[in-house]
């Protein structure tokens, strides 16, 4: 199902020692296969496991895993990467959010694909939301923005540095990237 590699284990660990004894983890996922999957690891004290969770050894703790998670978590990893201020635990999950379209899926949805999974996580934690309105016959590919990224300051450099970039990388036929937002009717913009 998924791999908790040795440094997540040591991570795990360290911060159950200071848990109650025989304290584990259990993981859940909310919205599997959806662009607004998200993951949810906590501790699971003794008990609170439910009876249908999938348990995984760990050698010194067990993992639950919520049955119906299991499927978006398959060739999942969970690890753990020190760095100078501690470390960062990250959980890569290639099927989290389902499957992306085929690579000779129509432009429209391979498009959506990348706004609804890369994009707009990016830009909800300013508030904002980025929207398809048009793949045009040239290949243009034209953007409404709303909330905090309606009206921003930035919304220039958020278009062309992160959401172009993003777009190309992942459907490089793509001509151009327009935004056909009105920011000047802005209500609560970001900056």
């Amino acid at each position: 199902m998924l791999t908790v590699t040795p440094s997540a284990r040591d991570y795990f660990n360290h911060l159950l020692s200071e848990q109650p004894p025989h304290t584990g983890l259990r993981l859940v996922v909310h919205h599997p296969g959806t662009p607004n999957a998200d993951v949810e690891l906590n501790y699971c004290p003794v008990g609170q496991e439910q009876a249908e969770d999938v348990a995984i050894d760990c050698g010194d703790f067990t993992l639950f895993v919520e049955p119906a998670s299991g499927e978006s978590l398959r060739g999942a990893m969970i690890d753990f990467e020190r760095d100078d201020t501690g470390g960062e635990l990250s959980i890569r999950a290639p099927g989290l959010k389902g499957q992306a379209p085929a690579d000779d899926a129509p432009l429209d949805e391979r498009v959506a694909w990348v706004l609804d999974t890369r994009v707009n996580p990016m830009v909800a934690s300013h508030g904002g939301r980025v929207g398809l309105v048009e793949v045009t016959e040239q290949r243009d590919v034209v953007l409404q923005f709303g909330g905090g990224c309606h009206g921003c300051g930035m919304v220039d450099v958020t278009l062309k540095q992160g959401i172009e970039t993003q777009l190309r990388e992942a459907v490089p036929e793509i001509r151009e990237v327009l935004d056909a937002t009105d920011h000047s009717s802005g209500r609560n913009p970001y900056y």
